[in-house]
């Protein structure tokens, strides 16, 4: 029955990621996985329970993504570019039909996502700024409230206008250059010659 589940979960996922959400049917989830609408619907009442299960895996699955780049003791500014990294990654894969369905059809559940994204991300940001003054390459005197909201909306803010087309903010330029961006504005000296290294560093990597 787990597998059953978990087929579904990642089927649909899949689905929703390619077409948005709006355009698939229950009859066509239950073609596409070749079992009956009574066994779908055994699992969950209706269209909607599906998408809240659907959306709560992919927060899970993501939640264990940048578990990992925490879980590689990086100092503090490698990992907020391995972070910017995932995060352009994820853009990448977005797919903004997805997310207009979800605002239009789901509004609850659209909140819900969002204050459950924001929530993470702002406590990762203040762990990262945390831990960065400790270990002497950020500043002192940041405030770690203020940047974390700062760092979360400038985050979002590609995705919610057309100044910058896909093509360019989820390029390598774009990560690199937001990357010396935030940076410099909370790294002290000795962040800032880290940061320096990794630039110099991934810029060699992408050499022929």
């Amino acid at each position: 029955m787990e597998d059953i589940y978990k087929k579904i979960i990642d089927r649909v996922c899949a689905l929703f990621n390619k077409y948005g959400i709006r355009s698939i049917t229950m009859d066509e989830i239950a073609s596409e996985l070749g079992i009956s609408k009574k066994t779908l619907y055994g699992y969950f009442t209706d269209k909607k329970e599906l998408v809240s299960k659907v959306l709560e895996t992919e927060i899970e699955k993501k939640a264990v993504l940048f578990q990992k780049i925490r879980d590689q003791n990086l100092n503090a500014v490698e990992e907020i570019l391995e972070v910017n990294k995932l995060v352009l990654q994820l853009v990448r894969e977005y797919n903004p039909g997805k997310q207009h369905d979800l605002k239009k059809y789901y509004p609850d559940l659209y909140e819900k996502i969002v204050s459950v994204q924001r929530t993470r991300m702002y406590h990762s940001m203040k762990t990262n700024l945390k831990k960065g003054k400790k270990e002497g390459l950020y500043r002192e005197d940041l405030d770690e409230d203020i940047i974390s909201k700062l760092y979360i909306s400038r985050m979002e803010v590609p995705m919610t206008n057309d100044f910058l087309t896909p093509e360019e903010f989820t390029s390598d330029r774009f990560i690199m250059q937001a990357f010396n961006y935030h940076i410099h504005g909370i790294a002290s000296e000795k962040g800032l010659e880290v940061a320096k290294k990794l630039s110099l560093k991934t810029n060699k990597s992408k050499q022929p």
